[in-house]
């Protein structure tokens, strides 16, 4: 293709060409500057007559490309693939949440960390570096959050911005924060009961509610003490009727382990309907595993009249482990195994109620010296209750 003829301007090293306008197709003017910077010539476009650029605008870019105030154009270039380059390289708070999610796949509570990132830390901190923080910064974020949210989220939030950063290290992706992300004290030990009362009126909820699981799953945390997620997961082969037990796969606590399966909750189940097509015991839509049942079971809660803030599945948990301790009869190590608590120390906070329960049997033994003394003491009178 032959060379386009150069058209010379009155300013020195600016010249244009005839081409052809990209929006219109009519024809344009395309200016051109040359000169020299470090000894080398240089010829590069300034910009069309169709997008503002006039010979005078073409000669100023000219003196500062000369003054070195702005690159040339095959330098910006060459800066701009290297911040290109530098950016891909850089591991950001969000490209870092990412590439872990990307490493742990199937990992528990995902839906909820990722929620947590993108309301609050995301915005915070997404395009920064972890190396980038500083401690006021987070400080900022933990002290903003305690304004509408309890510690116990805020504790979650901090503390998934710390499982990331921690994974970009061991990664060796990036560098650390270089101090200590401090969490929010948290007293989240919280022990749900329910009176007689309260417990008969639940269980009537129940019976008079139509929706076909939310009852079951209430029935099931009060008998066995199950947690809602592991109800969720909880499939038909799980579930040995013959020997007593049901398999609980990969609890909170991380092993796979079996609890004793009561005649109370094998009566629930063998009441309860399968659903064709799907291996889950509480399925939710399409026969898949279910992942929420709080507007029904809370329907069931309002309607008993028990507090709000009693948690319809977790509470009844609570109330199973409840009235075990109570019974005096339950030891805490076997509470633990009931409840599939790695740690014991989620065991005591029941311990009070063994104690009573164990200091009220112990008072039998004052009672009975009581009544034969008192019977002795009647004898001696002359006092003889047949009389």
């Amino acid at each position: 293709m032959p060379a386009q003829k150069r058209h010379p301007t009155k300013y020195p090293g600016v010249y244009f060409i005839i081409g052809t306008a990209v929006a219109t197709g009519k024809p344009d003017k395309i200016f051109y500057i040359d000169y020299r910077k470090d000894g080398k010539r240089i010829q590069e476009k300034a910009g069309r007559a169709s997008q503002d650029m006039t010979p005078a605008r073409a000669a100023q870019k000219r003196a500062e490309k000369i003054t070195g105030r702005i690159l040339s154009n095959k330098a910006q270039r060459e800066a701009e693939e290297a911040a290109k380059k530098a950016e891909e390289s850089r591991y950001t708070i969000s490209k870092l949440w990412t590439a872990y999610k990307a490493a742990k796949p199937g990992l528990k509570g995902i839906v909820t960390d990722q929620n947590r990132f993108e309301n609050y830390i995301e915005p915070a901190f997404g395009k920064k570096e972890p190396s980038e923080l500083v401690p006021l910064d987070v400080d900022r974020l933990r002290l903003k959050l305690l304004k509408t949210k309890t510690p116990g989220t805020v504790k979650n939030v901090m503390e998934l911005l710390r499982r990331i950063i921690n994974f970009g290290v061991n990664k060796q992706l990036c560098e650390g924060a270089g101090f200590k992300i401090e969490m929010p004290k948290v007293n989240n030990i919280k022990t749900e009961d329910l009176n007689p009362e309260q417990l008969k009126a639940l269980l009537e909820a129940i019976e008079q509610d139509s929706h076909e699981q939310a009852g079951a799953m209430m029935m099931m945390a009060l008998y066995s003490g199950m947690r809602r997620g592991e109800m969720f997961g909880l499939e038909w082969r799980d579930i040995d009727f013959d020997r007593g037990f049901i398999l609980i796969r990969d609890p909170k606590g991380g092993v796979d382990q079996t609890i004793p399966l009561n005649d109370a909750a094998a009566d629930v189940l063998k009441n309860h309907p399968k659903v064709e097509g799907s291996p889950f015991v509480f399925p939710g839509r399409g026969g898949n595993q279910r992942t929420d049942i709080n507007k029904a079971v809370g329907k069931i809660k309002k309607a008993a009249g028990l507090p709000s803030s009693f948690r319809a599945l977790h509470g009844l948990r609570h109330v199973y482990a409840s009235m075990l301790a109570s019974s005096g009869q339950v030891d805490l190590y076997t509470l633990q195994k009931l409840m599939t608590h790695k740690s014991p120390l989620m065991t005591q906070r029941y311990a009070h109620l063994r104690d009573e329960a164990l200091k009220a049997a112990s008072n039998l033994a004052g009672d009975i010296v009581a009544s034969i003394t008192n019977d002795k003491g009647k004898k001696v009178a002359g006092i003889d209750d047949r009389d």
